[in-house]
Formats: C-alpha cells, sequence, structure tokens
C-alpha cells in the first residue's frame, strides 16, 4: 500500500524538524507532505532549505483547509492510506505501521489513535479532558457509536474516506464533526491505544478562552451533520 503522512503546520518551527525525523527513523514506508498554512515564524522557509516535502498554502485556510489540502495531495496521487499527524511533536511515528494493520486487518475505513483506551502518556489539560469526554457523549448521542477520543490528531483513513474529505470537510476544528460525517454514512471507525506527549514547543491555536466558541461550534455543527443525515434519508 502506498501510504502518506498529513502534517498540518502553522508556526511549527520548534517541532517540525524533530516530527519530521521521528517519521523518518520510525515510519520509513510512509511519505510524507507538510501542509503549512501561512506561518510566520520561518518554518516555511526551513523546511525548504531542509529540502522536505511541502505544500505552502497561499491564504491562511485554518486547520480543515490545512487538513483538506493534505486529503486532496493524497488522493490525487494515488496513495491508498493517508494519516494525520500534528506537527507540534505530540504525536509519535512508532505507531503508524501498527494502525496501517489495524485498518487492514479490520477492515476499517478510519483507526483514531487514542489516549484514553489504556490512559497512558499525555492526557491534555482537565478542561480539554472535560471536552473531549463531552463530545464523546454526543457523538454517541447523534451516531450510537462510542468515540473516545474524538478530538485526537492522529487519524489514519483508507482511500474511500480520503475521497469523502479531498471533497467536503469541516472548517474549523473539524476532528469531532468529520469523525460524525462519515459515521452517519455507514463507514467504519476503530480506536487503538497510543501514547502522546505534551507539546514540544510553540503556543496551541485552542487557548482558554477561544474553549467555550470552540465547544459551541462544534456542537451545533455535529447537530447540523445529523439533520443533514435526517433529511437525506
Amino acid at each position: 500500500m502506498k501510504k502518506i503522512v498529513i502534517i498540518p503546520a502553522y508556526n511549527e518551527i520548534s517541532n517540525i524538524d524533530t516530527t519530521v525525523k521521528d517519521i523518518l527513523e520510525n515510519a520509513p514506508g510512509f511519505d510524507y507532505v507538510i501542509i503549512n498554512d501561512c506561518s510566520q515564524d520561518g518554518t516555511m522557509r526551513f523546511c525548504t532549505e531542509q529540502g522536505m516535502n511541502i505544500i505552502n498554502l497561499p491564504v491562511n485556510l485554518g486547520i480543515g483547509g490545512a487538513v483538506q489540502t493534505g486529503y486532496l495531495y493524497a488522493w490525487r496521487n494515488g496513495y491508498d492510506v493517508a494519516v494525520q499527524f500534528d506537527g507540534d511533536g505530540q504525536h509519535d511515528a512508532k505507531y503508524l505501521n501498527a494502525m496501517a494493520d489495524f485498518l487492514e486487518e479490520q477492515n476499517a475505513d478510519m483507526v483514531i489513535g487514542s489516549r484514553f483506551i489504556t490512559k497512558e502518556g499525555f492526557q491534555s489539560t482537565g478542561m480539554r479532558r472535560f471536552g473531549i469526554r463531552y463530545f464523546s457523549i454526543l457523538i454517541r448521542l447523534m451516531t450510537g457509536q462510542t468515540v473516545l477520543d474524538p478530538t485526537s490528531g492522529m487519524r489514519m483513513v483508507n482511500r474511500s474516506v480520503m475521497k469523502i474529505y479531498s471533497e467536503d470537510y469541516p472548517v474549523d476544528y473539524p476532528e469531532p464533526e468529520s469523525v460524525v460525517m462519515i459515521l452517519n454514512m455507514g463507514k467504519k471507525v476503530c480506536e487503538v491505544p497510543v501514547i502522546m506527549r505534551k507539546r514540544q514547543g510553540g503556543v496551541s491555536s485552542i487557548s482558554p478562552g477561544r474553549s467555550v466558541y470552540y465547544m459551541i461550534k462544534v456542537t451545533l455543527a455535529i447537530l447540523m451533520e445529523r439533520l443533514r443525515k435526517r433529511r437525506s434519508c
């Protein structure tokens, strides 16, 4: 299988080198592409100087637009498997081969690297854990499916989901909404345990002040996705 890692990056100059080296050393069967979302900190210059595989967006599209660009790149270049992998150093590439094997063995459409199966490693802050739990309950109510880590940025998909996401992908804080989207299409979503690290450098785009907006926005988006499914039935 042709496999690729999609790395959305905004102001990740302190983390991107470590992230790419981790993939090259621990997941050599995977290609990678960095989607630089108009970083202002020299990320583009550094990646270009190092000869990294990078797409530079002409305007800032946010995480949703950056990830969708990666899916479109993967689809057009004939990849069978694509995995989102944050550029902040939190994810560990040693899990990627096991995730790909699980995706194939279970005939799954998406495999999520979950922090909350074995509850090892960095579990995020208390407030974010509350939000994650809230979205997990909401998704179960809306779809009947349990997803323990719906905000995980470490998500692997097959080619069918890759095509869906290349054509339609949420713009803002897309992880929970995009999971609901494919669950409503009857796709099979599984989780595997992974250990994540704290952000290795830089600053998260989700500040405490934006957390309330995040929860309201994503809740409304999930409810609208549910309504869209009912209208199509």
